[in-house]
């Protein structure tokens, strides 16, 4: 993924550390040479004091910047990479940042690149977080991290804590209510311990992560992994109070009315991609497998190459989705499929990415030649098959169906926030 713009490479967000003696001529004594062991020994301390510390700074700075531009999602990985890089022997663990430390300066990262916009996804999280809450009222839904206390920034999710002895009744509120989720049981080794832990993996606007637990552990006090004290949580009710205090703004029934009456297109996408990883295709024309496999590849090599155009991008993540609804005419099942759902403009790359094939290769008429060169998106819908003919390599590295998708619902952020 892209950096955040205004961003540049690490050398150059990283502070230098340089260890600093004092400057010569800095300080006189008119006292005995027999003190000045004494005093250069208390300097070199001092120094060394100052230069820990900075050496701390940058070591929180570093591991920051991959917490945020998600090279790295665990505080302790990410110190201890930064470390890696801005050292060359070994740092004393006490020479380490808090995750306080790192916290803070995710937050100033997020605060400079992100703005307003932040508030107003803090607000609309939040108004999810309750949405949700409200039908898995009788899991007892404790809302945590993030989004209860406010640090959230680009690519948070949404953290809820969830009581049940048993999980399906869970995923069948989920399923009612037409979401789409994947199960995960993570597997914690702790002070010699071996604990299963439930996670349930939303896929919505925002994301969603709902830790599970037994019912018997609604009253437990959960310890925070940043500041070591009992974490923040909400009930659906004091929720309902923080967004009053804190976005008065909010007429409730009214937002929560529109989410139920929203439609989400990545949902619908979601729908359409995942069956593609069973749809083959001639290996002729198409040795690197099925579908889905090629969109991923399109979508990987157009995120390269347009990272800011968001039609360009989801035009090249769907342009064969129609495979999976009819082979024989797949241009016209997916405009079908997509109607309403995609921009003008992208349905028009979908439209016309079989006839820019035949354009290529010589073989489109001279009318259709003719009426493709005056439209205003030509040079976009060629190299849209530069790219689709490219993304056919056999054991390509591919992003997941929900990382694209993430990537897409954050680029409308981010444009909707210009």
């Amino acid at each position: 993924m892209t950096s955040p713009p205004g961003w540049g490479s690490t050398p150059s967000l990283t502070p230098r550390v340089r260890r600093e003696l004092p400057r010569r001529g800095a300080y006189h004594s008119v006292t005995s040479l027999a003190a000045a062991p004494d005093r250069l020994a208390k300097l070199a301390s001092a120094a060394a004091v100052v230069s820990d510390a900075k050496l701390r700074h940058a070591i929180a700075f570093e591991a920051a910047r991959l917490m945020y531009e998600r090279e790295e999602s665990e505080y302790f990985t990410a110190k201890r990479k930064a470390a890696a890089r801005l050292c060359r022997g070994s740092v004393k663990p006490s020479d380490l940042p808090s995750n306080a430390e790192i916290r803070d300066q995710v937050q100033a990262f997020a605060r400079m690149h992100e703005g307003e916009r932040r508030t107003a996804d803090l607000r609309d999280m939040r108004l999810a977080a309750l949405w949700l809450m409200r039908r898995l009222a009788r899991f007892r839904p404790r809302l945590i991290g993030s989004v209860m206390t406010g640090h959230v920034r680009k690519g948070s999710d949404v953290d809820l804590h969830l009581f049940s002895d048993h999980l399906e009744p869970v995923t069948a509120v989920l399923e009612e209510e037409g979401l789409q989720f994947d199960v995960e049981r993570k597997q914690v080794e702790k002070h010699g311990e071996s604990r299963v832990f439930t996670h349930v993996h939303v896929h919505d606007r925002f994301p969603f992560e709902l830790t599970v637990y037994p019912e018997d552990k609604a009253h437990y006090v959960f310890k925070s992994s940043i500041t070591g004290k009992a974490i923040e949580r909400a009930s659906t009710r004091e929720l309902e109070e923080l967004i009053a205090r804190e976005h008065p703004e909010v007429r409730l029934d009214e937002a929560l009315a529109e989410r139920d009456e929203a439609v989400d297109p990545y949902q619908l996408f979601r729908l359409l991609l995942l069956p593609l990883e069973s749809v083959k295709q001639n290996p002729k024309y198409h040795p690197e497998g099925d579908v889905l496999y090629h969109l991923l590849q399109v979508f990987e090599l157009a995120r390269d190459a347009r990272p800011w155009d968001e039609e360009f991008v989801t035009a090249a993540l769907l342009h064969d989705v129609g495979k999976g609804i009819d082979p024989h005419d797949h241009v016209a099942a997916a405009l079908q499929a997509l109607d309403g759902l995609v921009t003008p403009r992208t349905a028009w790359l979908i439209e016309h990415h079989m006839e820019a094939q035949a354009y290529r290769a010589g073989t489109l008429g001279a009318r259709a030649r003719r009426r493709l060169e005056e439209a205003e998106d030509f040079d976009d819908l060629m190299l849209l098959r530069e790219l689709d003919d490219a993304g056919r390599v056999p054991g390509a590295v591919v992003p997941t169906v929900d990382e694209a998708l993430a990537f897409l619902r954050q680029l409308e952020r981010d444009n909707r926030g210009k």
